[in-house]
């Protein structure tokens, strides 16, 4: 550790030197007639010396700008603006100096503007456009390497990106959708000398005469290809192998020319990476239009039971087979057709240690749990959509979607506490087909009326099987056993459900401050349920469980028909939109001769208020009401068996709840003082929602549901903030949330708290000749309160990123996190280190890389987390892949 803050006042000495070369050149951009400030002006300095680099400033919002210039260096230095003449001085920096820079207008505004140097970063209303080769230094592989050293971006380690402080939602490439649109895909694949522009996109909407009448929050990264790759294929093939047979074949190769697209990205490796994670199966599954988000689900994708397999993200061993494939063809000047099919199959291992705290009336009860799994899975997504514009006013979109998944797992689990020492063997088969046709059409017909249609048609179909043997009784007195020498449970689910959706809006364009928009829609869903288990006996018969109350065949209907009217207007800065929206809401469900009808109807309010500063600092505050409604396996009148120590009985009368949500946030951004900060609050409340009610014994779980009328308030924080300065970024980001909930176990009613806080500070530097680092702190304390005691929890981590180009050919990367884990309750404390790192070499112009990569370089072997429900703590260790030596060989087509 003192080694560690010895490197880091060595690297502080470093940049306070570095930065003592410099001096600043700042002032104000005016109009030479008015005075008036300029805004979004363009400054280059271009050195005379041609070992240094062209320097750049844009002006702020007041006209501002500052220019950081090397000590004794003469530079040229141009200032232009659109319609204005350029001017032109040469300038030798010896202190900081105040200029203010006067431009003179054209003559003649229409004459053609000619630049002879492309401007670093250009500004204009929502886009800003960066030119790459201002910023790359050659050494760069992919274009998550050129984001990171664009101003205002920065990519995470997975792949999310994160531009003027906001979240990217969508990638394009050369204007047409890269793939889903996912970031992760684009930026670890695309070849970095392959990118000309990146441009950010602020309320991105895809249909253009929707802009500023569709509430967006997306902001996409539309990435711009060189002229050489705009009608060619490039892209590269990396291949490695490592001891024990480790091995890793990773081939992204492209084609774009000005009709036709093609991208084909595959990964074969047993070394860990995984391709496709949870976050992006929801990606994948989300809403396909605009209106169907704005109305939102009532049913969560993270019950689908092929999630739960892709939640592993930590594995003892893993080999993935991951394939995409995207055709984009331009029919005509009117008619795009986008398509992709995305495939993967994967073998894991995992294993964990859990030790889990049971809390109830009776006291606290502790069981340490051992698991260990094989899963083999497989996913085919595709999706084909055909976008028609007959004109600029006019767009239709259909889009046709399929999912087919085959899961398989096979485990066991070890348990042992005071009262039960058991052992399980268990087994897993999930089948799910979806099918989805999707159609959304609009239409402007004037300036003041604009109509938006969206329909959706979806199928699916869900088998998820299970099986559990153990050599003794389990569950005694919840499931209706037969001794037997050993005991064999299989249970059999299927769901099946279609759905169609609707949604027509109008939007009214009073004049510019004023809009009226109605909006009409309906719901309509049908879900048939059956789950059924038997005991099968070593005698070869069959006891079955349906004897004695087990097995639910439930047809549930559920239709929402909704209208509602909303009020847009602009007042200064504000802009406030406010809506009523009625729902007629009719479910019921029929099971055993037992049918339940509900119907109920309310109005639902919904208001949005934004306060404009300026283009890049915003304010706003977004208040929403919305029903919940209960999952079909929340309805059965019969028993079902949930797990190997729970059973749960559902309850077909269960009613609607109903949810609160507030949320204010504020944004701000500045390109010239290298700035961007967000702070976000969240509060919801439910006033009446569908509860579990648990009867616990031991380790063993009787769960039924029921209908809970006291209110249960949350509250989430997240706070993020960047600062450039000169070459070196520093960032803090937090998130923090507040629960208060209560548990309804064994008769008793009681409430508790969970808090916790994630809060990462972390600076980087950018240099262009120097070693870049990174170095960051992690604290995440956790606290869960009962009625009877409190845990409390806390991860802490230190870390640090190299990146190093040495003798113009070598690239060495590297990364630590040291971790120390504590659970003061149990009194345990665990620490350890995790490191990777990787040389790479490729002599330039040469197509040919060679690297040597070390993962997991201490060969740790767990890692631990923590984890609270209604009435269960876990403190989990879960193992992690041990250490693999590398050796890839790459080709750049």
């Amino acid at each position: 550790m003192k080694r560690l803050f010895l490197f880091i006042g060595i690297l502080f000495f470093s940049i306070t030197n570095l930065f003592g070369q410099k001096v600043a050149l700042s002032g104000t951009v005016l109009d030479s007639s008015t005075t008036t400030p300029m805004v979004n002006a363009n400054i280059l300095a271009f050195p005379k010396n041609a070992d240094e680099r062209t320097q750049f400033a844009i002006t702020n919002d007041k006209g501002g700008y500052t220019l950081r210039l090397k000590k004794e260096v003469a530079y040229s230095i141009e200032v232009s603006y659109l319609g204005y003449q350029k001017l032109s001085f040469d300038y030798t920096a010896t202190q900081d100096e105040t200029k203010d820079l006067l431009l003179l207008p054209k003559p003649d505004e229409l004459d053609e503007v000619v630049l002879e140097y492309k401007i670093p970063i250009e500004v204009k209303e929502d886009t800003i456009t960066y030119q790459t080769d201002a910023f790359v230094t050659g050494e760069e592989r992919k274009l998550r390497e050129v984001l990171k050293k664009l101003p205002g971006i920065e990519v995470d380690r997975e792949g999310n990106v994160t531009a003027q402080g906001k979240k990217v939602t969508t990638v394009l490439v050369e204007d047409k959708t890269f793939f889903t649109g996912n970031s992760k895909l684009a930026v670890n694949n695309i070849p970095a000398d392959a990118v000309d522009q990146v441009q950010v996109l602020d309320n991105y909407n895809k249909i253009g005469f929707l802009k500023g009448l569709q509430d967006s929050d997306e902001l996409a990264l539309n990435i711009k290809l060189k002229e050489d790759k705009k009608k060619f294929a490039f892209g590269d093939m990396e291949a490695g192998g490592g001891v024990k047979d480790r091995y890793l074949v990773h081939p992204n190769l492209f084609y774009y020319s000005p009709k036709t697209n093609v991208n084909f990205i595959a990964d074969l490796n047993n070394i860990g990476v995984k391709s496709f994670s949870f976050t992006d199966y929801l990606e994948f599954n989300g809403g396909f239009g605009k209106l169907m988000d704005d109305i939102g689900g009532y049913f969560s994708l993270s019950r689908d039971d092929f999630s739960q397999f892709l939640n592993n993200t930590d594995f003892r061993a893993n080999t993935n087979r991951f394939g995409a494939f995207n055709l984009r063809q331009t029919v005509s000047s009117k008619t795009d057709i986008n398509s992709y099919v995305i495939a993967n199959s994967s073998d894991t291992q995992t294993e964990s240690n859990t030790l889990n705290i049971y809390n109830n009336s009776d006291g606290l009860l502790n069981e340490d749990r051992t698991e260990r799994n094989n899963y083999n899975n497989f996913f085919l997504i595709g999706k084909a959509t055909v976008e028609h514009e007959p004109n600029r006013d006019e767009n239709v979109t259909l889009n046709s979607f399929a999912k087919l998944t085959k899961n398989k797992g096979d485990g066991i689990i070890l348990t042992q506490s005071e009262d039960q020492n058991s052992f399980f063997n268990t087994l897993q088969d999930v089948s799910a087909l979806e099918l989805k046709q999707n159609v959304e059409y609009s239409k402007r017909f004037s300036r003041a009326q604009t109509l938006s249609l969206e329909t959706s048609v979806v199928f699916q179909k869900n088998n998820p099987d299970n099986a559990w043997e153990t050599d003794q009784v389990f569950l005694q007195g919840l499931i209706p056993l037969e001794e037997d020498d050993s005991y064999q449970v299989f249970q059999q689910k299927e769901t099946q459900t279609v759905s169609f959706d609707l949604v027509l809006k109008d939007y009214w364009v009073l004049n510019n401050f004023n809009h009226i928009y109605t909006t009409f829609g309906t719901n309509l869903r049908f879900d048939d349920f059956t789950s059924g288990e038997i005991q099968q006996l070593t005698n070869g018969n069959v006891n079955d469980f349906s004897d004695n109350g087990f097995g639910n065949a439930i047809d549930y209907r559920f239709n929402d028909t909704f209208l509602g009217l909303e009020y847009k207007f602009l007042a200064g800065i504000f802009t406030v939109k406010s809506g009523l929206f009625y729902h007629n809401y009719i479910w019921d469900n029929e099971q055993e001769g037992l049918s339940v009808n509900n119907s109920t109807q309310v109005l639902l309010p919904a208001f949005d208020a934004e306060a404009e500063f300026n283009s890049s600092e915003k304010i706003r505050f977004r208040y929403r009401q919305r029903m919940q409604f209960p999952t079909i396996d929340q309805l059965g009148a019969n028993f079902m068996l949930r797990s190997f120590n729970s059973v749960g009985l559902g309850a077909p009368d269960l009613q609607n709840g109903r949810n609160h949500s507030y949320s204010l946030s504020y944004y701000k951004f500045s390109l010239f003082r290298g700035l961007n900060l967000n702070v976000g609050l969240t509060y919801n409340k439910r006033t009446q929602s569908v509860k579990n009610t648990t009867v616990l014994d031991g380790i063993n779980q009787f769960v039924t549901y029921t209908m809970f009328n006291q209110p249960e308030n949350s509250l989430s924080t997240n706070f993020r903030f960047g600062k450039r300065i000169n070459k070196i970024k520093l960032s803090l980001e937090s998130r923090g949330s507040y629960n208060e909930f209560f548990q309804l176990v064994n008769d008793n009613v009681s409430k508790n708290l969970s808090r916790s806080i994630s809060a990462t500070g972390k600076v980087e530097t950018l240099f262009d000749k120097w070693p870049n680092v990174e170095l960051g702190y992690t604290h995440k304390p956790s606290v869960y309160t009962t009625s009877t005691n409190k845990n409390t929890f806390t991860n802490s981590s230190i870390f640090a990123n190299l990146d190093y180009v040495f003798l113009n050919d070598f690239y060495l990367k590297g990364d630590y996190e040291r971790t120390e884990y504590s659970n003061e309750g149990q009194n345990l404390t665990n620490v350890f280190d995790v490191a990777n790192a990787s040389l790479f070499y490729q002599k330039e112009d040469s197509p040919w890389g060679f690297e040597i990569s070390v993962n997991n370089l201490f060969d740790v072997r767990f890692k631990r987390q923590n984890s609270f429900s209604d009435f269960l703590i876990s403190d989990q260790s879960t193992a992690i892949m041990p250490r693999i030596v590398m050796f890839k060989v790459s080709y750049k087509l």
